[in-house]
């Protein structure tokens, strides 16, 4: 039995099918659907969890060469909610891309997980190394 990390099993699942250079997406609650890519939904609530959450709790077991967020994402937020992003990622390169670019590479990803996140623009794309 798990006793610790991730517990849910569909992302486990899902995570343990990403190979190099693959991607996964953590998306806020308003992203749209994918229909081609599995999607795990975990939202709950408003802002449970959030994006910055399962970042979190995916990092210690997942190896990250590089992420993407949507410019946007330092326009409509904090530089505290950047900051926070930035000081999670740790070395892991953060690239920007424009919204619309951000969403064109949704449909190479292995999957998407679904969080409750009201942060506009909260999205990110992580690359396995």
């Amino acid at each position: 039995m798990i006793k610790t990390g991730i517990l849910n099993p569909a992302i486990l699942s899902l995570v343990s099918r990403v190979r190099h250079t693959n991607t996964l997406v953590i998306a806020d609650r308003g992203f749209p659907f994918w229909p081609q890519i599995e999607t795990v939904d975990i939202s709950l609530v408003d802002d449970v969890p959030t994006v910055l959450q399962v970042l979190k709790a995916l990092l210690p077991n997942f190896k990250a060469g590089r992420a993407w967020v949507a410019e946007e994402f330092l326009s409509h937020n904090s530089e505290e909610q950047a900051a926070a992003v930035r000081n999670v990622l740790g070395a892991i390169p953060l690239e920007l891309l424009p919204h619309v670019d951000f969403k064109l590479g949704v449909p190479r990803a292995i999957g998407l997980i679904r969080t409750g996140d009201a942060t506009p623009y909260a999205n990110i794309i992580l690359e396995s190394a």
